[in-house]
């Protein structure tokens, strides 16, 4: 068993950045990733792609790119990095982890978990069908091999990471079918626009992805209200509704996506205290201003706290990694304060982006409480919408955990990451209270699979 001053869960953009920034303070700093690379979901697969296909940085764009410094810093930084490792439990200043070689622990006298985002559940009708996958999982493809869909691909959802995948598939090659808009919020977004316009290049940004769809002909439909994905032994074609009139086009893959979510899992099992974020319709930690948690000496960094990008999560990184520096006696509050301010500043100006964007991409009740009976949300057990809403209407169930004395969501591999905050707001449209009076799963450790063996031989 090893000891060090800092351990950091995660080698995303606040991964590496509070690893970087805690190894200048002269810290002892270790950080445990499952990938075989540091990147995390942003920068996944940076080192091999540069190196074996420079030329599908283009492809990917500058904000990827970026991350080839990001990634080199981190490298020449004196950490004990520990890629293909899973952390399945912290458990006051333990950490426990299982690698290919075996399980283990560290004890570290503060944590950061910097797990980042997960894409928000969208259950509809089909998307349990083979050919339909998230778009996340669609740019993982791309990043780690160089993959992209074959024949019709229709993109449904909302969020900006749904225009970036239909950009990046034209340059790859592929012009996707269409985009169906399911949420696009003008009106509410409208009082956030002069905030948004102070973030740096969000804007042109979202300019250039438009005209560049615009350019090569993918059509966007917008306020789209029902969607439907048909198939048999895999999808055939999207049926949808657009300003009254039903529509069905043929579809090979369908590519979901309903924003993004912070990667709660660990912080839920580290039983710090959470709380809902009606703005961005999901839970979050209570953190302070340098992400400290209600745990004494656990952290959380970057968009497993809350979305707030890549670049946000790197400086949020720094802050919590300067905060542990403090705390570790590595540096003094002065000294702490005085190094913070810039990053402060400029986490500031990027966070000036999400309250339009929040507003804007805020998915409707529709949406996140399917309204079919026959739409599966809990992909694990086969547990549909209607079931849910028959129980919480029959049984007076009061959250997700009552729920499993009756079915078994949220007890499947996925450990409810694919179902719980759908769960959540079901319950919650049942019972007319909001999803922060429901609560959420009660989920233990382990949060990743480990053996009795492994178990056993652990040195505590």
């Amino acid at each position: 068993m090893s000891a060090v001053d800092l351990a950091i869960i995660g080698a995303g953009p606040a991964g590496m950045a509070a690893a970087v920034t805690a190894a200048d303070l002269g810290m002892r700093v270790s950080v445990l990733d499952e990938q075989p690379e540091p990147g995390g979901q942003i920068y996944r697969g940076i080192e091999s792609l540069s190196k074996a296909r420079p030329h599908h940085l283009e492809i990917v764009g500058a904000d990827y790119a970026r991350g080839v410094d990001v990634v080199k810093a981190f490298r020449s930084a004196a950490i004990d990095y520990r890629p293909g490792t899973q952390v399945w439990s912290v458990d006051g200043e333990h950490v426990f982890y299982r690698s290919s070689d075996a399980a283990g622990s560290i004890i570290a006298k503060q944590i950061i978990i910097a797990t980042g985002a997960m894409e928000r559940p969208f259950p509809l009708p089909g998307w349990t069908l083979p050919g339909v996958l998230s778009c996340g999982a669609a740019q993982t493809a791309f990043k780690a091999a160089g993959l992209v869909p074959d024949g019709d691909v229709v993109l449904a959802g909302s969020g900006p990471l749904l225009l970036l995948i239909a950009a990046q598939l034209v340059r790859a090659g592929v012009r996707p079918r269409m985009i169906l808009e399911t949420s696009f919020n003008v009106g509410a977004a409208l009082s956030h626009l002069p905030r948004f316009l102070t973030a740096p290049g969000y804007f042109a940004k979202g300019l250039r992805l438009l005209r560049e769809l615009k350019r090569s002909g993918v059509q966007i439909h917008k306020r789209v209200s029902a969607v439907k994905i048909n198939g048999d032994d895999r999808v055939r074609a999207i049926q949808y509704e657009c300003n009254g009139v039903v529509r069905e086009e043929r579809a090979d893959v369908v590519l979901l996506h309903h924003g993004i979510v912070p990667n709660g899992n660990l912080a839920w099992a580290s039983r710090i205290n959470h709380e809902w974020d009606e703005r961005q319709r999901c839970f979050r930690p209570v953190l302070d201003a340098w992400g400290r948690s209600s745990l004494n000496g656990l952290m959380v960094a970057g968009d497993s706290g809350g979305i707030v990008g890549a670049v946000a999560s790197e400086h949020a990184g720094g802050i919590a990694a300067l905060a542990a520096g403090a705390a570790c006696g590595h540096i003094t509050a002065d000294e702490q304060e005085r190094r913070a301010a810039p990053l402060r500043k400029d986490y500031a100006k990027h966070l000036a982006a999400r309250p339009f964007l929040d507003a804007l991409y805020k998915p409707a009740l529709r949406w996140i409480a399917p309204p079919d009976v026959e739409t599966i949300v809990c992909r694990c057990e086969e547990i549909t919408a209607g079931a849910i809403r028959k129980v919480a209407s029959e049984h007076d169930c009061p959250g997700p955990n009552q729920l499993k004395a009756f079915m078994r969501c949220g007890m499947g591999p996925c450990q409810g990451r694919m179902c719980g905050l759908t769960v959540v707001e079901l319950l919650a449209e049942s019972r007319g209270v909001s999803p922060a009076d429901i609560g959420y799963y009660r989920i233990r450790s382990p949060i990743k699979p480990v053996t009795v063996g492994e178990l056993a031989a652990l040195e505590l």
